[in-house]
C-alpha cells in the first residue's frame, strides 16, 4: 500500500475554447493521514484543479494518480465508480438531496461504492454512529435534510464524505459562510473524523487564518502557472 494517497506528476489543462488559457501543476502530493489546506484567490485554478483530482475532467498531460492510480487512464464510468470509492466531497453549498432524509444523504454515496458499502457493514448503524460523533441529536437520521439548520447540514455533509472510509476527502470551502467559533468547531469534528481512520484530507480556501490548524499548508502561486490568453 502506497503511503501517498494524492500524486499529481507535470499536470497540464487548457480551458476549452480558450487558447492560451492554461494550467500547470507540476507536482503535488498529499500523505496517507495528512491535512492540507490549499490557499487561493478567486481564479488562481483552485476548482479546476479539484475537478481534475476528482476526475471530473481530464489532463491535456501528466498524471493524477490516487491511491496508487492514474484516474487519466480510466474510462469515463470506470472514473465514476472509482471516485465514488475513493473520494468523499465536502461541497461549500453542501449539495444535500432535498428531498431525502438525513440517512438518504449520508448513505448515498454507497449506492455507487461497493466497496465503501461493504467496509461499512450496518449501513444504517454507522449513519447513526457518524451523526452521534458529529455532534448530531439523537434520532436526526429520519428527518428530512431541509428541516434542520444549516450547522446541521455541514455535518450531514461531512458524515455523508467519511462513511465507508475512502482514502481521501475533498473540502471545497466548506467554512467560507462561518463564523469564527463555527468554523473551530466544524474542523475540530473533521480532523478527529479523518484522524479516527488516517484519511487525508485537502481543503480550499481562500481564507490563510486557518493555516494553522493544518499539517501543510500550500498556496496555488507556489504549485501552479497560469497562462492567460493575451489580450
Amino acid at each position: 500500500m502506497t503511503d501517498t494517497t494524492l500524486q499529481i506528476t507535470e499536470l497540464r489543462y487548457r480551458w476549452p475554447g480558450q487558447a492560451g488559457f492554461r494550467l500547470t501543476v507540476p507536482d503535488l502530493s498529499v500523505a496517507r493521514g495528512e491535512s492540507v489546506l490549499l490557499l487561493g484567490e478567486s481564479g488562481s485554478g483552485k476548482s479546476t484543479l479539484l475537478s481534475l483530482i476528482c476526475g471530473t475532467i481530464l489532463p491535456d498531460q501528466g498524471r493524477v494518480n490516487i491511491a496508487g492510480t492514474n484516474i487519466a487512464t480510466l474510462s469515463s464510468g470506470a472514473r465514476d465508480k472509482f471516485r465514488a470509492e475513493q473520494i468523499g466531497v465536502i461541497f461549500q453549498q453542501f449539495n444535500l438531496l432535498p428531498f431525502g432524509t438525513v440517512a438518504d444523504n449520508i448513505l448515498l454515496p454507497l449506492h455507487f461504492a461497493p466497496m465503501r458499502r461493504k467496509r461499512v457493514g450496518d449501513a444504517t448503524a454507522e449513519a447513526s454512529r457518524l451523526c452521534s460523533a458529529l455532534g448530531l441529536p439523537a434520532g436526526v437520521t429520519g428527518v428530512k435534510a431541509t428541516a434542520i439548520s444549516v450547522g446541521q447540514q455541514q455535518r450531514v455533509a461531512v458524515a455523508r464524505a467519511m462513511i465507508g472510509q475512502p482514502p481521501l476527502i475533498i473540502a471545497d470551502e466548506p467554512t467560507s459562510a462561518l463564523d469564527a467559533n463555527s468554523q473551530a468547531v466544524f474542523l475540530d469534528l473533521l480532523f478527529t473524523q479523518t484522524a479516527t481512520h488516517n484519511t487525508s484530507l485537502l481543503m480550499v480556501s481562500h481564507d490563510p487564518r486557518l493555516g494553522e490548524r493544518f499539517d501543510r499548508v500550500i498556496r496555488m502561486e507556489d504549485i501552479a502557472q497560469i497562462e492567460r490568453a493575451a489580450a
